[in-house]
């Protein structure tokens, strides 16, 4: 068995070729071809939650299990909210062929994600992009969103002014230039808006935005959410799984799936990203029109990581092979 650690995995997950392989794991999804089970999970306490998300890809060719915890408070201790592991598997014979570090992974693919969203519902001339939240998920929404326009202004915005200024100052490390905003300032005029916190009322209003506007919203909190519920009422909304997005929490998205009882969205009316891949959804019809992309994380975007992680690994002779 190869064992990948934090390093290994930051080495060898390419953000392009990420995107790509989350595309065709979505499209799998979708057509029903990738089996993915709905994410259980263990409430330990009143401190976290321990998750398992299975999932096999048959046009990646790999089956992988994550076993993720999400521990809100810890970003008050300065320890990390979500940590993971990543085991994947043989199809053919079923034997464990890997164990990797999955905190990038979560990261990275929950981003890439945002990314095929902005590919595929954002203007083609969007030009400004704001990114709310300070944590781990903003500095890859900014690598990986990037690429997929070509945004003249970068925003980042956050609480924590000395957080979002380290958000800056890692982004200018890797080429992205991003002026630090508070939340109020940086979604008004904003093309595409990346909405990665733990906020349970709405910071995305649809108030403050620009028609056209594209919204990302990974959030993923038991009650309430990020973006402004009058949002989903008058915006085309894209999800991962219809069936896994419109779920109560810990499965699903909690505001979406009031929006829906409320009568403000019908379920038929959402699109998801794997049928927007395929051309098989209907995605943005009119430059005015706002567009939503809902996440709330889903197996078969850890299968499209791994795969990634695995095959640099082989090219390269990276990782530590162990017998169990």
């Amino acid at each position: 068995m190869l064992v990948l650690g934090k390093d290994d995995v930051a080495a060898l997950l390419d953000p392009a070729a990420l995107v790509d392989a989350v595309a065709v794991a979505m499209a799998d999804l979708s057509a029903g071809r990738a089996s993915a089970p709905h994410r259980i999970g263990a409430a330990v306490e009143d401190r976290g939650l321990l998750a398992a998300m299975p999932a096999y890809c048959p046009s990646l060719g790999l089956a992988a299990a994550k076993l993720l915890t999400v521990y809100p408070d810890n970003m008050v201790a300065g320890h990390p909210v979500h940590q993971a592991t990543i085991s994947t598997f043989d199809p053919v014979t079923g034997a464990p062929t890997a164990i990797m570090d999955g905190d990038l992974i979560t990261a990275m693919r929950t981003a890439a994600a945002s990314a095929l969203s902005v590919r595929l519902l954002a203007r083609p001339d969007a030009r400004v992009l704001a990114v709310l939240g300070t944590g781990p998920q903003a500095l890859e929404h900014l690598r990986l969103v990037t690429p997929e326009r070509p945004f003249a202004e970068v925003r980042i915005a956050g609480r924590n002014l000395a957080r979002a200024e380290q958000v800056a100052t890692d982004a200018a490390r890797i080429g992205i230039e991003a002026v630090v905003c508070g939340l109020d300032d940086a979604v008004p005029g904003a093309d595409v808006v990346c909405s990665a916190t733990s906020a349970v009322d709405p910071i995305v209003r649809a108030a403050d935005l620009v028609e056209g506007a594209h919204v990302t919203a990974v959030g993923f909190v038991p009650d309430g959410g990020e973006v402004d519920p009058a949002l989903y009422a008058t915006s085309l909304v894209a999800v991962e799984h219809r069936d896994t997005t419109l779920r109560g929490w810990p499965i699903g998205a909690a505001d979406l799936v009031r929006a829906t009882d409320d009568g403000a969205l019908r379920a038929e009316d959402v699109v998801e990203l794997g049928e927007l891949v395929a051309g098989t959804g209907t995605g943005r019809t009119d430059p005015r029109q706002r567009t939503v992309y809902r996440s709330v994380g889903v197996a078969v975007q850890d299968v499209a990581a791994a795969s990634v992680v695995l095959r640099a690994a082989a090219e390269r002779g990276v990782g530590r092979t162990v017998e169990l």
